[in-house]
C-alpha cells in the first residue's frame, strides 16, 4: 500500500470513527428517560402501527431493552428504511429481555373503533410479555385498563430508545404479515401499501370493491364516491 493510499484508508477511518461517535451520542440521548426511571425495574417501551390504514390489522409492539444494552441506530420505524428495520428487528429480538406483540383484526376496529382498537392491541402486547414491567414508556398515549405505571411520552418514538424499538417491532412484524395478505388479496397492492390509501389502493378499492381484510368503517366515503 503506498503513502497516498495509506493516508485515504486512514481519513475513511477517522470518518468513520466520526459517524460511529456520533450514532452513539444520538443513541446515549434517547435514553434519557431509561436513565431517570431504570432504578424503579424492567422499563418497557410500548408503540403501535397501523392505525391508518384501509386494510389490515392494527399492532401494538412492547419491549424490555437490558439496561446495558447498546443497540445502534434505533429510531422512529417511519424514519428507517425497510433494510434497517429488518437489521434492527433481528437484534432487538436477539438481545430484548422480552418482547410482546398485540394485533386486533379488522372485525374489533370496526366492532369497538380504532382508537379502541389501538389500545386492546397494547394492553395484549403487555400481557404477553414473559417479565413483567414496573413502567410502560408509551408513545403518545396513556393505556386504560391497566395496572401498571405508565409515562406518556409525545413522540416518544423518537425521544425513547425503548419506544424506538417496539415501534420497530410492531411494524415488521406488520409489514411482514401484510405481505402475506398480498399474496392471497393481490389486486391490492398489499405488499407495497401496506394497506395504506394509496392512489393505486384506492382505485383497487373502486374496481374491485373491499375484501375481508378492509375495514369497512374506514371504507364509507371512498366507496360512496365509486
Amino acid at each position: 500500500m503506498t503513502e497516498k493510499q495509506k493516508a485515504k484508508e486512514a481519513e475513511r477511518e477517522a470518518k468513520r470513527q466520526a459517524r460511529l461517535q456520533k450514532e452513539i451520542e444520538r443513541t446515549e440521548s434517547l435514553m434519557v428517560y431509561e436513565k431517570q426511571y431504570m432504578q424503579q425495574g424492567p422499563l418497557c417501551g410500548i408503540d403501535e402501527v397501523g392505525r391508518g390504514p384501509l386494510a389490515g390489522p392494527v399492532m401494538a409492539g412492547a419491549v424490555i431493552l437490558p439496561t446495558d444494552h447498546m443497540i445502534l441506530g434505533i429510531n422512529d420505524s417511519k424514519k428507517l428504511t425497510p433494510r434497517k428495520r429488518d437489521e434492527l428487528y433481528e437484534i432487538i429480538m436477539k438481545e430484548a429481555v422480552a418482547v410482546g406483540l398485540g394485533l386486533m383484526d379488522v372485525d374489533v376496529i370496526d366492532d369497538i373503533n380504532i382508537l379502541q382498537a389501538t389500545y386492546a392491541a397494547m394492553r395484549q402486547a403487555i400481557g404477553n410479555l414473559s417479565v413483567r414491567p414496573h413502567l410502560l414508556l408509551v408513545d403518545a398515549v396513556t393505556i386504560p385498563g391497566v395496572d401498571i405505571p405508565e409515562c406518556p411520552i409525545i413522540k416518544g418514538d423518537a425521544k425513547s430508545v425503548s419506544i424506538g424499538a417496539a415501534s420497530i417491532v410492531a411494524k415488521v412484524t406488520r409489514d411482514r404479515l401484510m405481505e402475506e395478505y398480498d399474496k392471497v388479496y393481490p389486486a391490492y397492492g398489499f405488499a407495497k401499501n401496506k394497506g395504506y390509501g394509496t392512489a393505486e389502493h384506492i382505485a383497487a378499492l373502486k374496481k374491485y370493491g373491499p375484501c375481508p381484510i378492509h375495514r369497512k368503517t374506514f371504507l364509507k366515503k371512498i366507496l360512496a364516491e365509486a
